[in-house]
């Protein structure tokens, strides 16, 4: 804001957030029609000639200040001074006699070089130029913006996503130069490789030629169980880089990062790639990242922050398993990779490639309205290439009549026998931890802490329970409904599990994997592996049979997409497993008739993903429509809805109380502290019609800007695409 607003100090440009601002950044230069002077000094020290001024964004991440402001450039700056560069600059001055005196330093980057400004007091210098490495370029700078807008958020707090934090030592050293040319290349593009194993789905090679002729193709790829999906995504990028165009392929993780990263090297050799995730540390990320944005390297391979990696010459994205929590942005404005990489398909004109061993509902959207294509194999090679999938049927039950109660029924214990005399068995458990929820002997009532009604939990056999919140052990804890001092588990980890089963099979290793040791891979020799959902280890030689145990706790969260996320969590442990033609079994404890259930026995989960499509349609549901989250107190939430101008056809849900777990309709109790300063918080949930996604997001800024320039004392939060709709 400019001084005239209450923020001197600086001018801001004259844009506002949003669309006028996008086409700013796509002009990089327009001129007012009155005729402005030129800056030529600042206390008697000369300003750069000819492009006197520097617009810059300054890193401040508040919505209100969501804009460029105005800087002079002194002349001793003006080599250095380039757009894209780092900045210092003081940040809040005020007018004293004339000059501008006070403010606070803040870092910001220059967009661009003027001739002039439009504002017609003096203009606070540039205070020191951090570095001259380029890094905030046009497109990156085009793309942050879109994304704001998409999300309601401020640029600054994008482009903090997008660009990494410095690291001097690593911008003065240089980038080896690419390696030597290989058979059929040249030293900056490999050769093509072979389809290799992409012969096995029906549009597969007609995909790859399509990338070798420089083409557009758009896939939603449901890959085939097994261990080839790494390779396969390998040489989708080496195509694209063999006909000159680069790659970037986003992951959920560090582990997947790594397979396909080994896959790459093996088919384009060293030094033509790198890889960004945050276990290269921050000196070494940076110094890749700067390898990128120099164009010394072509093609990319990390995890969720390498969506913004600057490729030049980019001719193919590929996302793999869009449908992990780890795409979505934990930091405002919370993008997910897969908007954020749609967005540039789109803006940038490349291939695109959505890959999973499951579809989600959004990629179904991206086939069903025509904008990709569907990507998958013939039935008889899913059939070659997936496990037995078993159920607890009836004719277990009469053999059994606890089969379908117990945890482990028999038919679990057979079938881990068998397979321990082949290999490995995967036991997959969905809670980490001991026993993580207690519950009344007498009465079933979930055991809760009596000073913060958390939920009690065991952490080892010999433990006193505590809270899982606030840690005070509950040694004379007794029942408030009955009175009853006896707990029993009611929900049990995979810590007890592997307890269990170690004492069941003695003689076989047992071993665990989840949050706090993940195994990146286990031999072939027979052994239990306990593992939570997504910390699944490869086998050398794949799994011999897997357990897919306590399958309730999925199917039960009040959650939208509870149903898709129990099948592709147990979809990912079933891939790890041998085919059924080499005796892999998986068995899956969970009620048989869902759906879920029945999608991963037929192995249909695109299937499965187009009827829930169909059913969000016919409920309005994302991503059919779109919706935003408003939490706040309830004071702040009436304030807000007295503030804000919706667009046409806005449906208002709610408020509703927001419990412990942040999601509307969850039987916990609020967890201590969590009330604001307003009172408890509520959640109001706004849903718009297909199309105005757009006017939906900047309403809500506006109205965010609204109150907080007027300084509302309660602030509210705003989530676009929330993920967690129950």
């Amino acid at each position: 804001m400019s001084g005239e607003h209450g923020n001197p100090g600086q001018r801001p440009a004259g844009e506002p957030a949003g669309g006028e601002q996008l086409a700013l950044i796509r002009e990089t230069v327009r001129r007012s029609k009155e005729p402005r002077a030129k800056p030529r000094t600042w206390r008697g020290a000369a300003l750069a000639e000819g492009l006197p001024v520097a617009r810059v964004l300054v890193d401040k991440g508040l919505l209100h200040l969501d804009q460029f402001f105005d800087y002079a450039v002194p002349a001793a700056m003006d080599r250095d001074a380039q757009p894209g560069v780092r900045v210092r600059v003081r940040f809040g001055a005020r007018v004293v006699k004339g000059r501008r005196e006070g403010g606070t330093l803040h870092d910001g980057f220059i967009v661009e070089r003027r001739t002039d400004s439009d504002f017609r007091g003096p203009l606070a210098p540039l205070a020191q130029v951090l570095s001259t490495e380029p890094v905030l370029t046009p497109p990156l700078l085009m793309l942050c913006r879109q994304v704001a807008d998409r999300y309601a958020g401020a640029l600054a707090d994008v482009v903090q996503l997008a660009v990494p934090p410095r690291m001097a030592r690593a911008e003065r050293e240089p980038w080896p130069g690419p390696p030597p040319a290989t058979a059929g290349g040249t030293a900056t593009d490999p050769a093509a490789p072979p389809p290799g194993t992409w012969t096995r789905y029906t549009t597969g090679p007609a995909y790859l030629r399509a990338l070798s002729r420089g083409d557009t193709p758009r896939g939603v790829w449901l890959a085939l169980p097994g261990p080839h999906w790494p390779r396969e995504l390998a040489v989708a990028m080496a195509t694209a880089l063999a006909a000159g165009r680069g790659a970037l392929a986003v992951l959920p993780d560090g582990r997947a990062a790594a397979r396909v990263d080994a896959a790459l090297t093996e088919l384009i050799g060293e030094g033509r790639h790198v890889m960004l995730t945050a276990d290269a540390g921050p000196e070494e990320r940076y110094r890749r990242w700067l390898a990128v944005s120099r164009g010394a390297v072509r093609a990319v391979v990390g995890t969720r922050a390498a969506m913004f990696a600057p490729v030049a010459g980019l001719g193919l994205i590929v996302l793999w398993d869009d449908g992990d929590s780890s795409h979505a942005e934990q930091h405002a404005p919370q993008p997910h990779a897969r908007d954020v990489l749609l967005l540039r398909a789109r803006e940038e004109r490349t291939a695109f490639l959505l890959g999973g061993i499951t579809t989600t509902v959004e990629a179904a959207q991206l086939v069903d309205s025509g904008w990709a294509l569907p990507l998958a194999a013939a039935r008889d090679e899913v059939r070659a290439a997936a496990p037995l999938i078993r159920t607890v049927g009836d004719a277990d039950q009469a053999r059994d009549e606890a089969a379908r109660a117990a945890r482990l029924p028999s038919v679990a214990w057979q079938v881990t026998r068998d397979a321990l005399t082949r290999g490995p068995v995967l036991v997959q458990v969905p809670r980490r931890g001991y026993v993580p929820r207690l519950a009344c002997d007498r009465c079933r009532e979930p055991a809760r802490c009596a000073a913060c009604a958390g939920p009690l939990e065991l952490r080892d056999e010999k433990a006193t329970p505590s809270c899982g919140w606030c840690g005070r052990p509950a040694a004379d804890w007794h029942c408030a409904l009955c009175g009853g001092t006896r707990l029993r588990a009611r929900v049990v980890g995979a810590r007890r599990t592997a307890e269990e089963l170690g004492r069941a099979f003695p003689r076989v290793p047992v071993r665990t994997s989840g949050r706090d040791t993940v195994l990146g891979s286990v031999g072939g020799a027979p052994a239990l592996v306990i593992a939570t959902p997504g910390a699944e280890p490869v086998a050398d030689e794949g799994y011999a049979a897997a357990l897919l145990l306590d399958g309730w706790a999925l199917l039960s969260r009040p959650d939208l997409r509870a149903g898709e996320e129990a099948l592709r969590r147990w979809a990912q442990a079933a891939a790890l497993v041998r085919p059924a033609s080499e005796g892999g079994t998986v068995l899956v404890l969970a009620e048989p008739t869902l759906r879920p259930v029945q999608a991963l026995v037929r192995w249909d989960p695109a299937g499965h993903a187009v009827r829930e499509l169909a059913e969000r349609a016919e409920l309005r549901f994302p991503p059919v429509s779109r919706m935003a989250s408003v939490t706040g107190a309830a004071a702040a939430l009436a304030d807000f809805v007295d503030t804000v101008r919706l667009p046409p056809g806005t449906e208002l849900l709610g408020p509703v109380p927001v419990p412990a777990s942040g999601v509307p309709g969850s039987a916990r109790p609020r967890r201590a502290g969590a009330a604001s300063a307003g009172g408890p918080s509520e959640r109001l949930l706004l849903r718009v019609p297909p199309g105005s996604g757009s006017a939906l997001a900047s309403s809500l800024k506006e109205a965010q800007v609204a109150r907080a320039t007027r300084g509302a004392p309660d602030p509210v939060l705003i989530r676009m695409d929330p993920p967690d709709i129950g």
